[in-house]
């Protein structure tokens, strides 16, 4: 079996809106009397449109009306309808995601086409997809380093490490090119956050000052010297902590960062050498830019080339694979189906111990909350060290433990595995819970973080499931 599938991805981020389409590839790799197993084995990136500011009514408003008719122009100039695609995402980042109508728009935007991964995407989630867009994941596995990502947008920064490929950790700081706006030669807008900067530094800028790109130039040097210290190039001073998106948590200092790649708009200029018009957007991002290449840090270490630059998180909340989890399988029937639930994935480092588990589970459950609060979601590991019946109620203990907010939560506890223990594994689970909880635990499905899934309803006789993994693509290019 081969099939060929259309996708889009849509992104309406703090400075710019913008969407792709792709085509993907999928065929069933199984043999005829195995169970069926489809992965994708092609994906090319067949349209990119136009970068668009994002539209705003207010400070506080999207023009979901004009972002409709954006998309829609778009859909135009690349001949496709929305009945032609099967798949895709619709994400809201950065500053956007904070603006009081932005679920009411990406509701609007996810009818234009199939079953969409709809997420507002939080600073950390931010920083997961822009990350994997810019192909950070990949070149810390290729170098066998830790490596950083720095995604530098218009209203944030989003950071997400790698070690060896593994997700070690995010943060995000309000250091961002649109911060400070400029009109017709003059200063209109100040974030607070980086007037005080500015101000610890002896600098006074204010709004309706003529825009002196000098002075501006030097708080955009403070600004690269906040993002160093984010990820430990240089010490973080007493300020650093107040830059933290919604009073976010920094980096752990270990694993050490060996590495960095940059991606976002600020990033796009850095490419581009600075660009020649310090103003040409209307903020300080092409200072910001040459800031961040001059700054002393950031020479002293390893920079790789991010395969996405301005288009990393479009490119990183893309594609999608389809899958069946087999006979080996738990789940409470009246729960299926459930649709686009964020994994979170345990390394095999944390398998294995304890506390490590335990540790990266809050982390998980808290990097797909929203202001406190639970949110849906999926557990996800290899299972590959919990093979015997003693070790598969070790396992099963940790994963009550450790997901203790979900178990007080009105949703299920989901749990995906590699290794084919998924049946033994869900019904220790159900003894110890004294099936007082629904449980789903799947297995034979390989998930990586930032990936969302589909768990439809029971087929064969009850048998197994289709699942949807939608992960993500990178190195995109259009042919």
């Amino acid at each position: 079996m081969k099939e060929q599938i259309l996708s889009v991805g849509i992104d309406i981020g703090t400075s710019t809106t913008q969407l792709i389409f792709s085509r993907l590839t999928i065929v069933n790799l199984a043999s005829s009397y195995t169970v069926p197993r489809i992965s994708i084995v092609n994906k090319e990136v067949i349209y990119k449109s136009a970068i668009y500011f994002t539209p705003l009514k207010s400070q506080t408003e999207i023009d979901g009306d004009r972002i409709g008719e954006i998309i829609r122009q778009e859909y135009q100039k690349a001949g496709m309808k929305p009945e032609d695609l099967q798949t895709g995402a619709v994400i809201i980042t950065g500053e956007t995601a904070r603006k009081t109508n932005a679920n009411t728009v990406l509701q609007t935007l996810s009818g234009m086409a199939g079953e969409f991964v709809v997420a507002t995407a939080g600073p950390d989630l931010e920083s997961v997809l822009s990350a994997r867009g810019a192909g950070a994941d990949k070149i810390s596995e290729e170098k066998r380093q830790t490596v950083a990502n720095i995604d530098i947008g218009g209203g944030t920064s989003n950071i997400a490490s790698f070690r060896k490929g593994n997700l070690q950790g995010t943060s995000c700081l309000d250091i961002g090119g649109r911060l400070i706006k400029i009109e017709n030669g003059k200063i209109s807008y100040i974030y607070p956050k980086i007037r005080e900067l500015a101000q610890r530094h002896g600098i006074r800028i204010c709004e309706g000052d003529p825009a002196d790109g000098k002075v501006l130039y030097r708080v955009c040097e403070y600004m690269a010297q906040q993002l160093a210290m984010a990820v430990y190039l240089q010490e973080p001073d007493d300020f650093h902590k107040s830059l933290y998106t919604n009073d976010g948590r920094p980096l752990k200092r270990e694993p050490a960062i060996e590495a960095v790649t940059f991606s976002g708009g600020v990033a796009e200029c850095m490419r581009n050498g600075g660009e020649a018009d310090i103003f040409r957007f209307g903020d300080v991002g092409v200072l910001l830019a040459r800031a961040v290449l001059a700054d002393s840090a950031f020479q002293k270490i390893q920079q790789y080339q991010a395969a996405e630059t301005i288009r990393a998180t479009v490119v990183g909340a893309g594609t999608h694979t389809t899958n069946v989890s087999g006979s080996t399988i738990s789940y409470a029937r009246d729960k299926l189906p459930v649709k686009n639930i964020p994994v979170f994935r345990f390394t095999e480092e944390e398998e294995q111990d304890k506390k490590a588990f335990l540790e990266a589970a809050e982390r998980g459950i808290s990097l797909y909350g929203s202001e406190g609060a639970v949110e849906q979601m999926a557990l996800a590991f290899s299972g590959k060290y919990h093979t015997g019946f003693r070790q598969i109620q070790e396992l099963a203990s940790w994963i009550l433990e450790g997901a203790d907010k979900i178990l007080k939560s009105p949703y299920p506890l989901i749990v995906v595995i590699e290794n084919d223990i998924g049946k033994v594994l869900g019904n220790a689970l159900n003894v110890m819970l004294e099936r007082k909880k629904a449980v789903i635990c799947i297995d034979g499905i390989h998930t990586q973080n930032g990936d969302y899934i589909d768990i439809g309803e029971p087929v064969a006789e009850g048998h197994v499931v289709p699942v949807v993994t939608k992960t993500l693509i990178f190195n995109g290019t259009v042919e």
